[in-house]
């Protein structure tokens, strides 16, 4: 499951997005009014702003067998994306994000972070941050690698199959085959992974009818983590993702996506 083989970057990478999110306890401030300081601080390469509001869904309160249902006040969601559309950071109240639906390496998605994390710090000065995440999100697309015709079990390795690593087993009379793993890592870390065929769809975009594997690893490390070690975590949680991402899938499919070695 796990690889220790040395980085790669992927010519043909199959990535639908990268999130990386940092939660803190609630700041009023933010919900109070327009994060005016926090945008001017990030306005040159975020230039795109909206505010969404989002409506929670309703919490279950109470004890076993006698609960209700408690509805959550609304969110204002601080949209800021970049000219080209491809990075987009949001704030809440409750956390901050960046994410990238073009990402290219790891040491590129750092550094557009590095902006907008330290706008936020030294505008709100959060106490400490209750959870780092990083998440992948990968569809891997036949069509485009050239492999059309290959079944999914000569691309990935067995634990991610479920029943479609077996042979006699037809990929396409199967409606529905996943696994959804949570479990944790060394370091402090954790991960939820899910892993299966599946449909993409995209807002506006037109119908897409292939099959997809999405390979989908949510990493995440929670408690008091304090500012000065939040990239440490990160850097933790994103060496973990390589591993995972590297023992998940089979050479005939690492050749597909045409990998280099890092210098």
């Amino acid at each position: 499951m796990f690889s220790q083989e040395p980085r790669r970057r992927f010519r043909n990478p199959q990535l639908l997005e990268v999130i990386c999110q940092l939660r803190f306890p609630e700041i009023l401030a933010i919900s109070a009014r327009p994060p005016v300081d926090f945008q001017e601080a990030i306005r040159q390469e975020f230039p795109q702003y909206r505010a969404v509001n989002e409506t929670p869904a309703p919490k279950l309160v109470g004890a076993p067998g006698n609960f209700s249902v408690q509805k959550q006040p609304d969110t204002i969601n601080y949209h800021f994306i970049s000219p080209d559309g491809v990075w987009r950071v949001n704030l809440t109240s409750k956390f901050i994000s960046l994410a990238c639906n073009r990402y290219t390496t790891w040491e590129d998605f750092c550094q557009k972070l590095d902006l907008p994390l330290v706008s936020f710090i030294r505008t709100y000065q959060p106490a400490y941050f209750e959870r780092v995440g990083l998440r992948y999100i990968n569809a891997f697309s036949r069509k485009q690698l050239d492999l059309e015709g290959v079944p999914f079990r000569d691309l990935f390795q067995s634990c991610y199959l479920g029943v479609l690593a077996e042979d006699d087993v037809q990929e396409t009379a199967t409606t529905r085959c996943s696994v959804d793993l949570e479990m944790k890592l060394r370091g402090g870390a954790s991960v939820k992974l899910h892993a299966g065929p599946g449909l993409i769809k995209k807002q506006g975009a037109p119908e897409d009818k292939e099959v997809r594997f999405i390979l989908d690893n949510d990493l995440f490390m929670g408690g008091n983590i304090p500012m000065n070690l939040s990239v440490g975590a990160l850097q933790t949680l994103h060496q973990h993702a390589d591993s995972l991402f590297l023992g998940a899938i089979t050479p005939q499919l690492m050749d597909a996506l045409d990998p280099q070695e890092y210098l």
